[in-house]
């Protein structure tokens, strides 16, 4: 019985006898030899098969495979620069373990209503290992951070009897006897328990928004991070938000240099995200808008294209700050030396990618956050446990919050977020 071994780990066994076992990617002829491209999940290994080395029905199964059939090689694993992965295999014996013809997914060119309907076959194709391959070192890097820094994991329920920002934009489901729940938009208040108790915390898990959004940057279920820090004020979160994303996605161009290079991405781009970050006021991105031709009214949110304009005038993530108190969450604390404004802060990314972290200083006075729920028309009993965090040793914390998947589509480059998740969920889709 030879080695089992994976593609990624073939330069360890260099003019060693091994045994692989994946899928036909691809394959072609030259007369007496057949090259077949075989995918094990961690890279793409072309075997040659020559007819004199292999039995005659070993050689027909390598004729007559069709794309994504399953098989096991054993063969000599050889340096060949030209080929994918800088290896190859001499093969010594086939084995056929499931045949597949007429895969629908093939190399031609096909819509993306069609791949999203097979995405559960599409996640198969090269660039989307890739993506996905990137996703899971943005994910570790992130946990990496956090964990490095003194943070600790706090895992936040996904069903919840209020919201954060209210419920016009919540999935409503029926909860026992109880009465309506929600699922979870956010874990920040949770996280703000958390940081009470253990100072520093994160949250990372899924977060359901029922917005009717059919752009680009919108998922109905996507991702989020959000840490949330005892005793930091609005600098303190932009500091750290600074260096968190510096972090990630120089990890990133350092470890994924290979899946990056498949998407095509101009890493030059990302290269130049180091701190430290332009941080610009509400007020200064409205001028940039104005500058630009946009008639803009102060007091408004921005817009996708407004952040696109605004953050085209960087080469590296952008900070805006101190927005109108009116257009902010009720728990975002006053600016003390204008009340209008709100301590909040979005981070843009470049090259049009929009909000990526949206954080701000909390509310920390009883008062003020009672005053505050009132004015949004919020009811005040389900928030009573959150009002108890500033009864009982209230103190000055912030926190953000950073949206993964729109993080995975600005670092891999790529045009819509539903390719940056495995099964993505749209207003208009809930399958495969």
């Amino acid at each position: 019985m030879k080695d089992k071994v994976y593609i990624q780990d073939l330069g360890k066994y260099v003019g060693r006898e091994v045994k692989l076992e994946g899928w036909l990617y691809n394959k072609r002829s030259s007369g007496k030899i057949k090259f077949l491209i075989l995918r094990d999940g961690t890279g793409l290994l072309q075997c040659i098969v020559f007819k004199g080395n292999v039995t005659e029905e070993e050689f027909e199964i390598a004729d007559k495979m069709g794309q994504e059939s399953s098989f096991r090689v054993f063969g000599l694993v050889k340096e060949e620069p030209r080929a994918p992965g800088g290896y190859e295999l001499d093969v010594k014996k086939l084995e056929l373990i499931s045949e597949s013809h007429d895969y629908p997914i093939t190399p031609k060119e096909h819509g993306i209503e069609f791949l999203i309907d097979h995405r559960h076959l599409w996640l198969r194709s090269k660039r989307q290992t890739a993506i996905l391959r990137i996703r899971h070192r943005i994910v570790k890097a992130i946990r990496d951070f956090f964990d490095s820094r003194g943070f600790t994991l706090l895992d936040t329920p996904i069903i919840t009897p209020t919201s954060v920002e209210g419920t016009s934009t919540l999935f409503e489901t029926q909860y026992f006897d109880l009465g309506k729940a929600y699922l979870t938009q956010s874990g920040q208040l949770y996280a703000e328990a958390g940081a009470m108790a253990l100072g520093k915390v994160y949250t990372f898990g899924p977060t359901f928004r029922a917005e009717k959004s059919k752009t680009r940057r919108h998922l109905t279920e996507f991702w989020m991070v959000e840490p949330e820090v005892a005793f930091f004020d609005l600098n303190d979160d932009m500091d750290l938000a600074e260096e968190f994303i510096e972090y990630v996605v120089q990890t990133v161009i350092k470890d994924k240099a290979e899946e990056l290079k498949t998407l095509e991405r101009d890493t030059s781009k990302l290269e130049k995200v180091k701190r430290p970050f332009p941080r610009i006021s509400y007020d200064e991105a409205v001028e940039i808008l104005k500058k630009n031709g946009v008639d803009f009214p102060w007091g408004d949110d921005f817009g996708g294209a407004d952040e696109t304009i605004i953050s085209d005038q960087f080469d590296r993530p952008v900070m805006v700050h101190r927005y109108p108190a009116e257009v902010k969450a009720f728990y975002m604390k006053r600016d003390p030396e204008n009340p209008k404004l709100a301590l909040a802060v979005d981070v843009l990314a470049p090259e049009g990618y929009g909000e990526i972290i949206g954080g701000s200083q909390r509310e920390d006075d009883y008062d003020e956050l009672v005053k505050r729920i009132k004015e949004h028309n919020l009811p005040q009993e389900p928030f009573e446990w959150y009002l108890d965090l500033r009864r009982y040793g209230s103190v000055p914390h912030s926190g953000f919050g950073l949206g993964l998947e729109r993080t995975v589509a600005w670092i891999c480059g790529i045009e819509h977020v539903r390719e940056t998740i495995p099964f993505p969920r749209m207003i208009y889709r809930n399958t495969p």
